[in-house]
């Protein structure tokens, strides 16, 4: 891979990003959503968990995905960046873009947050 880690964090302005890696399963899922939770400890306005470098996303990443919408206060915007058929795809077969954003790449969702 590219040396990106699981549960890495990037900030655009006051939008945090906490991507993820390969599969995104039971084993790996708790540590994305600790990433997640630090990244929201820091009170960003828009939080983006981008998945674009993930080949497989399993319920547990879904979960932790419902979890962190749950969690998120209604002043912070929530999106993830998923593209391919292991990871948009079972967000949209399962119903979850009925409620989180769904953004095809990250230049898309970093664009959508700044209008």
């Amino acid at each position: 891979m590219d040396g990106q880690e699981t549960g890495a964090e990037q900030w655009h302005g006051q939008v945090a990003v906490v991507r993820a890696t390969g599969a995104v399963d039971m084993l790996t899922a708790p540590a994305l959503h600790t990433a997640i939770r630090a990244a929201h400890g820091k009170n960003p306005t828009g939080l983006i968990v981008d998945l674009s470098d993930v080949e497989f996303l399993s319920s547990a990443g879904m979960h932790v995905l419902i979890t962190t919408h749950d969690e998120l206060t209604p002043q912070t915007r929530f999106a993830v960046v998923a593209e391919g058929p292991g990871t948009s795809r079972p967000l949209k077969i399962t119903g979850l873009t009925d409620f989180i954003d769904l953004f095809s790449t990250l230049d898309e969702a970093l664009n959508t947050f700044a209008e």
